[in-house]
């Protein structure tokens, strides 16, 4: 009896990969992550190809895990996850979790943001710590993502920055809101971080075959249309040449 942490990659049910189709093949349940992300094609889709029934998991159950590790006890279970199963701490901690409980895991890696960032043409082992930006709330409005853009710019390294999202109250962070939120909080501290000429990079939907990605300055790239999430925005450090020529084919009309 195996648990399987099973990567979907970035785009629709086409991206999995033949050992993570196989490992579905012997599972009795398919939970998808509901939270992290959003695939370009529905749960039906999965469905079709799969031919099994894919049960949707929210934060809480993925979190609390327990149904999983109890019916792993028994049968072959997988919980498929957008991008890669070990991109987030979350999934580490299930594997912890049913390894003291004597429960057999397998993760099947797959395509993640954090190496398909790479399509932008900045080079992926120039990137420092990635950060997000959640939605503002009231008494809630962080601004460690600035902070850690700041750290990263410091040593020429860029940012990855992971936008907001509520799949099941169908809300998810654009790029436009995301530099405005780090456009306000730049004007209330003025640490020269995000400037208005600065260049960033705007992305949606990565991986799919209409993925779109925009460069420019930081004003350029507020006023595009990015069309539908899921969306993401780097923070460039330092440029390479090439990454300069690379941002260049992505600029701004």
């Amino acid at each position: 009896m195996t648990l399987f942490l099973i990567g979907l990659g970035l785009a629709d049910e086409k991206d999995i990969s033949l050992k993570g189709l196989e490992a579905i093949k012997h599972c009795s349940k398919l939970y998808l992550e509901h939270y992290t992300s959003k695939l370009a094609c529905s749960k039906e889709d999965l469905e079709k190809l799969y031919g099994k029934k894919v049960e949707l998991a929210n934060r809480e159950f993925v979190e609390s895990a327990e149904i999983l590790l109890k019916e792993a006890k028994s049968s072959d279970v997988a919980l498929l996850i957008i991008g890669d199963p070990l991109c987030a701490t979350t999934h580490w901690d299930i594997l912890q979790r049913a390894k003291d409980k004597k429960i057999k895991t397998e993760v099947i890696h797959n395509a993640s943001i954090i190496n398909a960032i790479g399509a932008t043409g900045l080079q992926v082992y120039k990137f420092g710590k990635t950060t997000s930006i959640p939605f503002p709330k009231e008494n809630f409005e962080p601004e460690s993502y600035y902070d850690i853009i700041k750290e990263n710019k410091s040593v020429g390294a860029h940012t990855l920055v992971l936008l907001d999202l509520d799949p099941i109250n169908n809300r998810f962070m654009s790029v436009n809101e995301g530099i405005e939120l780090l456009r306000k909080i730049e004007r209330k501290r003025n640490e020269k971080v995000f400037l208005p000429n600065d260049w960033c990079v705007g992305i949606a939907r990565l991986g799919a075959k209409d993925q779109k990605i925009v460069a420019g300055t930081v004003i350029k790239v507020s006023d595009a249309d990015f069309g539908p999430a899921p969306h993401a925005l780097v923070v460039p450090g330092r440029l390479h040449f090439l990454e300069e020529e690379a941002l260049k084919q992505a600029k701004c009309l």
